[in-house]
């Protein structure tokens, strides 16, 4: 079992700069299967959506809700080196083909000829995105179901990620991907905000809004991927809150961990996470390393918004080697002109570049007006996951 994390960060000689150990307290009895004794704000349902089919086996990750007594932070899963079929029987012994999801997404891309790689907008996957949770990749927990890596190795990040052509190939136009940020605020009309948004542009949700796992899956049944958008602590916090589920810096590791387990079960079907607020937590070495740790475990990315100082949660991401990005530019809806120009320099000089917006009708239709002008620029938008991919090959 493993018992905690060390992670070491060079800076510069033979020595380590820093010394990061993530001790595990003793395991407690988790609280029944549910999210009681976790009180939403005023006005918040806490409803965890729905497992449509129990995966194979169930392995809560001994988290207690918070309030409820100690746990410590579950230890990394022992994948199979070398499985034999990517097949996730559901009761009856037969492949659902929701699972068969599953299986596939190691398949896309292929060789795709650099001729079919076109300037405009990423029309790979236009079908919709994957019904979620799918059972292979989610377990059970006291807050409801959480993220997992498969037992054939596959990641949410990968299984529910929007398909691109453009993520695994080198050459082609330069790639600009956009994640819009800030919805699933409650009484916010989303699927308002989003109509006629191209399907590339990813998009991230909070975690104390209504209704959320109807609102993720209607995004990605118009082919957009998600980001969960969790709350942390901010330099000016308390007089500016992110919440009462929020990780603070003041708070010991494994509360940090029951507070983002609480988040990743309000909805499935996210890639990763990305940060409401922050600044004071991205900056503290102690605090980000067994958040990122933990994400790690359970197969997701994360991408830093751009917004504070990402010089620690870079060299943290790199030693525990968590797929990790930080975005180029920031989207001011006063601005977001120069700033549009900006990320299209940026995806020129790097080959691919990333730009987050927050959520606002004004917002979403300049984006939407400029992704139809990318195609003349030799440009093109893709989802975020794309990105990823192309950056990390360059």
């Amino acid at each position: 079992m493993v018992i905690g994390v060390i992670a070491l960060i060079f800076l510069s000689g033979p020595e380590p700069a820093e010394v990061v150990q993530i001790e595990s307290a003793p395991a407690e009895a988790p609280a029944a299967a549910s999210p009681g004794g976790i009180m939403p704000p005023p006005g918040f349902s806490v409803t965890a959506p729905r497992i449509q089919a129990p995966p194979a086996q169930v392995s809560p990750p001994g988290m207690a809700p918070p309030g409820q007594g100690p746990a410590t932070a579950p230890a990394a899963p022992q994948m199979p080196a070398a499985p034999a079929a990517p097949a996730f029987p559901g009761q009856s012994g037969a492949v659902d083909d929701k699972d068969e999801n599953v299986a596939q997404a190691s398949e896309r891309g292929g060789n795709v000829a650099l001729a079919s790689l076109v300037p405009g907008i990423d029309r790979s996957a236009d079908e919709p995105l994957p019904e979620a949770p799918l059972p292979a990749i989610v377990e059970d927990s006291p807050y409801g179901p959480l993220p997992k890596v498969a037992a054939d190795g596959s990641r949410p990040a990968d299984v529910y990620a929007r398909p691109s052509d453009y993520a695994d190939v080198e050459g082609g136009p330069p790639r600009v991907a956009v994640l819009l940020n800030g919805l699933g605020v409650p009484g916010d009309q989303d699927g308002d905000i989003i109509k006629g948004l191209p399907p590339p542009v990813s998009l991230a949700y909070g975690a104390y809004g209504r209704g959320l796992q109807e609102r993720v899956t209607d995004a990605r049944a118009a082919g957009h991927e998600v980001f969960l958008a969790i709350p942390l602590e901010p330099n000016d916090y308390p007089t500016n809150d992110p919440g009462p589920h929020a990780l603070l810096t003041s708070l010991p590791p494994k509360d940090n961990i029951k507070r983002l387990q609480w988040a990743m079960s309000r909805y499935s079907g996210y890639i990763g996470v990305t940060n409401y607020m922050g600044a004071k937590f991205q900056s503290d070495l102690g605090s980000v390393a067994p958040v990122f740790e933990e994400l790690k475990r359970r197969g997701l990315l994360y991408l830093s918004d751009g917004s504070t100082d990402a010089a620690v949660t870079k060299r943290v991401a790199s030693a525990l080697e968590l797929e990790y990005d930080v975005a180029d530019v920031q989207l001011d809806a006063g601005r977001i002109d120069s700033q549009l120009a900006k990320l299209e320099a940026a995806a020129k000089e790097n080959g691919a570049a990333i730009g987050v917006a927050k959520a606002a009708p004004g917002t979403v239709k300049q984006i939407t007006d400029w992704a139809g002008s990318l195609e003349s620029k030799g440009l093109v938008l893709v989802p975020v996951s794309a990105a990823f991919q192309a950056r990390r090959q360059s």
